[in-house]
């Protein structure tokens, strides 16, 4: 069994490989593209209108904006790598076909999808904590725990957007998930004012998004108010995240498999 379980991972790791192996041709451009966003709301947003803004529970605003944007900044990564660059891959260059052809099968190639995925998140989070570190944003002891939160954030939303490409036929189908679901939680998940500012009817649709429980985790460790509530947030991207990737494993197989 163990060694069943060692050749599985091995042949993850390949796929895994062979993303990174080819990342390396558009690292600049994609690091830019990944963080430039998340970068504009700090400057723009954060010093900006931050500047004409008094405390936010009891901080200044740029303080309380800024560890919503380093999980925002994985969602987008993960999301994005596992929705067009996966897409991509699949029908245009052929990758899983040839891939396929080796003794990998579809779900290993699947799982090293999601996991190269994970990996993209964790990249842009690192770039903006250490961006937030060099303006005085991130310090204190929690920090080591972040790279949990990378990991637990970019397995969610890999995985979901492994899902969401199981059903895409062409690239106009991703708009609509970013437009529709990824964009709406990026300004609805306690990110920029705290939820209870919020409508009733806002506050409620927000605790079904997994980004605000994700906003939380990451602000807990920024301010050093971790407490027992941070395990049910994790709970909240754990459970659902092997959920969607069980699924991903399912809807891509019978996908590729015809």
């Amino acid at each position: 069994m163990n060694n069943i379980l060692s050749q599985v991972g091995y042949r993850v790791f390949y796929v895994w490989m062979r993303n990174a192996v080819s990342y390396r041709r558009f690292v600049f451009p994609t690091l830019i593209a990944s963080i430039g966003e998340p970068l504009l709301y700090l400057v723009a947003i954060g010093f900006g209108l931050g500047s004409y803004l008094g405390l936010i529970n009891g901080m200044p605003y740029l303080n309380f904006m800024a560890p919503g944007l380093i999980v925002s900044a994985i969602m987008f990564s993960a999301t994005f790598e596992c929705t067009y660059s996966s897409f991509v891959r699949m029908t245009i260059e052929k990758v899983y076909n040839a891939q396929l052809v080796t003794p990998v099968s579809v779900e290993e190639v699947i799982a090293g999808e999601i996991l190269w995925g994970m990996t993209r998140g964790a990249i842009s989070g690192i770039i903006m904590l250490a961006m937030l570190a060099a303006f005085g944003l991130a310090k204190g002891a929690w920090l080591a725990a972040y790279p949990l939160l990378w990991i637990f954030t970019g397995f969610f939303f890999a995985s979901l957007s492994m899902v969401i490409t199981s059903f895409a036929r062409n690239f106009d189908f991703f708009t609509y998930y970013f437009q529709l679901f990824i964009s709406p939680m990026f300004f609805f998940s306690g990110i920029f004012f705290p939820l209870d500012h919020f409508p009733p009817a806002v506050q409620m649709v927000a605790h079904f998004l997994p980004l605000t429980y994700a906003v939380n985790i990451s602000r807990a460790l920024i301010e050093g108010t971790v407490s027992a509530r941070i395990l049910l947030d994790l709970s909240a991207l754990i459970i659902p995240g092997i959920i969607f990737f069980a699924l991903a494993l399912y809807r891509m197989k019978k996908r590729i498999v015809k």
